[in-house]
């Protein structure tokens, strides 16, 4: 664990997880992740915001050695990643208080079995006093559970915002240093988490253009000594209309489709379409999810397996669904053997995208001239929505 001093009396304690791979059994994290604490020492009160992952307890625990009291545990989100080891924390320093939002007291309940009479629930924009320094709580819900909340510590004008603004990055910069490189890390970390709350992050990011704020601390990557620079981010991603890319995920078991796709590839391409195909059977879903950010196209290509789509696309069109994107248009592709309904379902597995259906192109069997006929008026008509959309 590192231990760095981000302003004097303020420390961030941060497990580098360098070698983790995966996150939620669900998410790739080929750059780690980090999990980072932080203790603001006050003339008369000592805060700890946020814990780390239960796997790493130890670790925070021994580096907590050093530190006689903690008076307030600021637990801004329940998620075991960041609260995990607040159970230990409880255990350690007896007469501890539980600061969370009052959506959280029963979660922390449920999920870390701190006893209620330890937990005080705090309100939106209420403060507590360390002293000489005081922390601010503002509820920000879905960002991304119910319970989420961020803490602003007035003096320093230091914004702790847990998962909102972070990357999953491990990395030995206290601040950001490479911005290219937490720029990708943090839009991607944006497409898999937060995507789905775009429209709740655009209020919230409302309510912060109202707080003076000097540097952004989140539990996940390094801190942001120019805020500027990830809430600018944040404002394009929710806010830009979508830009002229189609994504095309699928599958392909006998080379019909991916035949296919290569055609739609170059049609898009000759009528001035970004375009980027996924194959879903060996794609990293975080780079799929990272530019579903930007895209206005979807185009599902599958062969048939049992009547319908195959399942690797099956994913990519529930996981595209899940993330509500700012598609405005989708369409299928791909072969079948002798029957099948694989259009059909993929459209009910998105059947909550806002988004326009393009005509379907279906091969039986091996594609034809008529197939690439079809394949270039669906080029067409996407090459003449994308010209729409500015």
């Amino acid at each position: 664990m590192s231990v760095r001093t981000i302003r004097p009396g303020i420390d961030r304690f941060a497990v580098e997880d360098w070698d983790r791979r995966l996150f939620d059994e669900l998410i790739p994290l080929p750059d780690g992740t980090s999990y980072n604490a932080y203790l603001v020492r006050g003339s008369q009160r000592t805060a700890l915001i946020d814990t780390v992952d239960p796997a790493h307890a130890d670790v925070l625990l021994s580096a907590l050695d050093s530190v006689e009291r903690v008076d307030d545990l600021v637990i801004q989100h329940v998620e075991q990643d960041h609260s995990g080891t607040a159970p230990a924390v409880v255990g350690r320093y007896p007469g501890v208080r539980v600061l969370a939002s009052p959506k959280a007291k029963p979660m922390i309940i449920d999920h870390l079995g701190i006893p209620a009479e330890r937990i005080q629930t705090v309100e939106d924009r209420e403060t507590v006093s360390l002293g000489d320094r005081t922390l601010e709580f503002i509820h920000a819900p879905w960002v991304h559970w119910p319970e989420t909340m961020l803490t602003y510590l007035r003096e320093e004008k230091i914004l702790f915002t847990c998962d909102l603004f972070g990357s999953h990055l491990a990395t030995s910069d206290l601040y950001v240093e490479d911005r290219a490189r937490v720029h990708e890390a943090a839009k991607r970390y944006y497409a898999e988490i937060m995507m789905p709350f775009a429209g709740l992050i655009r209020k919230h990011l409302e309510r912060l253009a109202g707080v003076d704020v000097k540097a952004i601390a989140p539990s996940h990557g390094p801190t942001h000594e120019d805020p500027s620079f990830i809430v600018d981010a944040y404002r394009h991603w929710v806010n830009d209309p979508p830009s002229n890319l189609v994504l095309i995920p699928y599958a392909s078991m006998h080379a019909s489709t991916a035949r296919m796709v290569d055609y739609l590839v170059t049609a898009l391409g000759d009528r001035h379409v970004a375009v980027q195909p996924f194959n879903m059977t060996v794609t990293d879903i975080g780079q799929y999810a990272l530019r579903l950010v930007d895209a206005a196209t979807v185009v599902f290509a599958t062969p048939t397996v049992l009547v319908g789509p195959h399942p690797s696309v099956v994913f990519a069109a529930y996981l595209t669904t899940a993330l509500r994107p700012k598609l405005r248009y989708a369409a299928t592709i791909g072969s079948f053997g002798w029957a099948g309904k694989a259009p059909e379902t993929v459209r009910s597995l998105c059947s909550s995208l806002q988004v326009e259906w393009l005509d379907s192109v279906f091969a039986r069997g091996a594609p034809t001239p008529a197939t690439y006929q079809a394949l270039d008026a669906l080029a067409d008509a996407i090459a003449t929505r994308h010209r729409e959309l500015s």
